[in-house]
């Protein structure tokens, strides 16, 4: 009888032991790709435990998800573990994606998550442009949409970006009249 409770003992210890020397932390990893403006869902995520220290500020934990939901505010690969900065609380959602056709080439560097300046020139008179103004700051690139066939020959680019609603209006009317639209980078990323 001893004998069995030396063995339920030692059992209950060495689990006490083993479970108070895991310092690893449940954080979230992205099971999809995630693009910026994504509402994430718990099908897009898979819970990992991690052995970083700080990860719990570092990523999207169980305890850091709102009730109301997360949106994504940059490009996420599958496999990649969320970090916090990479999702917004959904009262960022006042904004909607808009693909723009840009004159002229895109600036080396820019991705999707990128931050740019939309800026617009109007057609003042046949082939002359009035001078440029910053139409949208700091909006952000969903994508970069490929050109397909001959049609952008001059080097231009279709790209998708993130506008504020209270600006949507202004872009349109910059669209609709042909303006010459372009994309200022704001930021540089480091490994650009």
């Amino acid at each position: 009888m001893l004998g069995l409770i030396l063995v339920i003992a030692s059992i209950v210890g060495v689990s006490v032991v083993v479970a108070g020397s895991d310092q690893s932390i449940a954080v979230y990893a992205a099971r999809v790709p995630l693009a910026v403006g994504d509402h994430l869902d718990a099908d897009d995520l898979v819970e990992t435990r991690v052995r970083l220290i700080g990860a719990d500020d570092l990523y999207l934990t169980p305890a850091r998800i709102p009730a109301e939901g997360l949106i994504v505010t940059r490009t996420i690969t599958p496999g990649e573990l969320v970090p916090a900065s990479a999702v917004g609380t959904r009262a960022g959602e006042d904004v909607t994606s808009l693909v723009l056709d840009l004159r002229g080439r895109l600036s080396t560097g820019l991705a999707a998550g990128s931050m740019v300046d939309v800026w617009s020139a109007g057609l003042v008179d046949s082939g002359v442009y009035g001078p440029p103004a910053v139409l949208v700051g700091q909006a952000t690139i969903v994508r970069i949409l490929e050109p397909a066939g001959l049609i952008q020959s001059d080097g231009g680019r279709s790209v998708e970006v993130l506008v504020p609603k209270d600006k949507i209006a202004a872009v349109l009317e910059a669209v609709a009249n042909e303006d010459a639209i372009s994309l200022v980078a704001v930021n540089t990323p480091i490994g650009g």
